[in-house]
């Protein structure tokens, strides 16, 4: 049985309020989003996943892309400060939750960070140097990560939101990429996957045990995912979309077993 949690959270009646950097804005059909939500979740349960669901009210138009506030590994969880002023009030009850299972460090001012930025591949964490992710938080990262044997590298992107949105783990040595997004010289020791030339977005695509979830919007990239053997479960996240949002952007998943020792305390930070 599967000990893989994956925090999720609810569409916000606000989504169409969103922080928007690279679309324009879309009218956004919240029961569409929902429904599409919904059955994203139906596809990690299907993965092995068991669903940690928060609330989010009208005051949270972004907070359905969890992944932005916090980062887990097997060892500790790093709540970012994120880019978006807007953003920051998400972070109190995912901090709460991730508490209950790992110790917490968190991002201070001036850092600021989005998880969608931080890609971990092994014990290397690649973090896009972006709008949303600054040197300050990279260097936070380094001193959080560096005893327990992480090595943190920035890299540069262009012309998308986060790093994810170029490039994700389909494996520990296995990388999906766009290149006009992000330079592969950091990646040189892994292999590479490049997105079908007429589906720019779609390098995010999300691990979860032995499958991958991915966008159903992106047919040929997914034909070059399942040519290399990968098991590939396909979700429709179309209006999601249109908010900057991708598969990896709505959960948090990590191992259960790693629990927080008896004498370690969340303290609640704020800004």
């Amino acid at each position: 049985m599967s000990d893989l949690v994956a925090v999720t959270r609810e569409v916000s009646p606000a989504i169409g309020r969103c922080e928007l950097t690279h679309l324009p804005r879309r009218a956004i059909d919240i029961d569409v989003a929902r429904a599409e939500h919904a059955a994203y979740e139906e596809a990690l349960a299907g993965a092995g996943c068991t669903i940690l669901r928060l609330v989010a009210g009208p005051d949270m138009p972004d907070s359905m892309f969890v992944e932005d506030i916090a980062v887990v590994f097997d060892e500790i969880a790093i709540v970012t400060r994120p880019g978006a002023p807007s953003r920051r009030h998400e972070t109190p009850e995912v901090a709460e939750t991730l508490g209950r299972y790992r110790p917490l460090r968190h991002i201070e001012a001036p850092g600021t960070a989005d998880g969608g930025d931080v890609l971990v591949v092994g014990h290397t964490v690649f973090v896009g140097c972006s709008s949303r992710t600054n040197a300050p938080a990279i260097d936070q990262m380094r001193q959080f990560l560096g005893g327990h044997g992480y090595t943190v590298v920035g890299v540069g992107l262009g012309g998308c939101l986060h790093l994810k949105s170029a490039v994700t783990a389909l494996a520990d040595d296995l990388l999906l990429v766009n290149r006009d997004w992000v330079s592969i010289e950091p990646f040189s020791t892994v292999e590479l996957i490049d997105v079908h030339p007429d589906e720019p977005s779609g390098a995010n695509a999300l691990r979860v045990g032995g499958e991958v979830v991915y966008a159903a919007s992106f047919p040929r990239t997914r034909e070059r995912l399942e040519r290399r053997g990968l098991r590939v479960r396909a979700v429709d996240v179309s209006e999601i979309a249109k908010a900057e949002g991708a598969i990896t952007c709505c959960s948090l998943i990590f191992s259960a077993t790693v629990r927080l020792k008896p004498d370690t305390t969340y303290r609640r930070r704020s800004g």
